[in-house]
């Protein structure tokens, strides 16, 4: 999962240490950490996220992702897929378009 300077921003203000949940890619992406395949925010025992109120803006519109070929699509390995109207989807997709540019600009500018 990607993570925007408003998502960091969002999880420090909870007090978390940033080594915990991001890593920095070669081409300053910010992404989030994951532990044993899964999000280490991700509680396992109780199936759930453990800051679901702060939770990334990329899990708050999943399923709801861009693929490059097909566009803004529903992510068939996601369960809960079939429970998006097309309305939620379209919403959705235009926050996602939003989002990832905006971490494409964030991540030109770490670079440079």
């Amino acid at each position: 999962m990607l993570l925007s300077v408003k998502d960091i921003e969002r999880l420090l203000r909870r007090g978390l240490n940033q080594s915990y949940f991001v890593k920095f890619d070669t081409q300053g992406y910010a992404k989030l950490k994951n532990r044993k395949g899964y999000c280490v925010f991700y509680d396992c025992k109780k199936k759930r996220c453990r800051i679901y109120a702060d939770r990334p803006l990329g899990c708050r519109v999943y399923p709801v992702i861009l693929d490059e070929e097909e566009g803004v699509i529903l992510d068939s390995i996601c369960l809960s897929r079939n429970t998006v109207s097309l309305k939620e989807k379209s919403v959705k997709g235009k926050m996602v378009v939003n989002l990832l540019m905006k971490i494409d600009s964030e991540a030109v500018e770490r670079r440079s």
